[in-house]
């Protein structure tokens, strides 16, 4: 019976998990995480595996982030690692989005001229 076994190639025994069962996984992993201000979901959107964050009871209109998760890091040994890695760098990706204003807007560096046609350039009067 062993010797049978082992005749099956590694890459029929590794073989890719499919959607439904990726899907499964990443919501059984996502049920380790809790958050105060965030909820965390998962779903296929045409073949792909997307983590969704949204902010819990919201008072102002603010997007779903989607986070894709590639195959390769569904299958990776490391998965649970990786996957933490990517959650963390997409709710950083999802904070600076909503961010309504900052100082790179042109109307926040000078709100008095932020109409002015050379708001962006040197003050008055300098040579350019």
């Amino acid at each position: 019976m062993w010797l049978a076994a082992s005749r099956i190639s590694a890459a029929a025994y590794n073989g890719a998990v499919s959607n439904s069962n990726s899907l499964q996984k990443v919501l059984d992993h996502l049920q380790l995480y809790d958050h105060p201000l965030l909820a965390l979901s998962a779903r296929e959107n045409r073949g792909v595996i997307e983590v969704l964050i949204d902010l819990k009871n919201s008072t102002v209109p603010v997007h779903t982030y989607v986070l894709p998760i590639h195959a390769r890091d569904l299958d990776h040994p490391q998965f649970a690692w990786h996957l933490q890695r990517q959650l963390y760098d997409g709710l950083h990706d999802y904070f600076i989005e909503m961010f309504t204003r900052t100082p790179q807007d042109r109307s926040a560096r000078d709100p008095m001229n932020a109409d002015s046609p050379n708001a962006d350039s040197t003050k008055a009067g300098e040579d350019v």
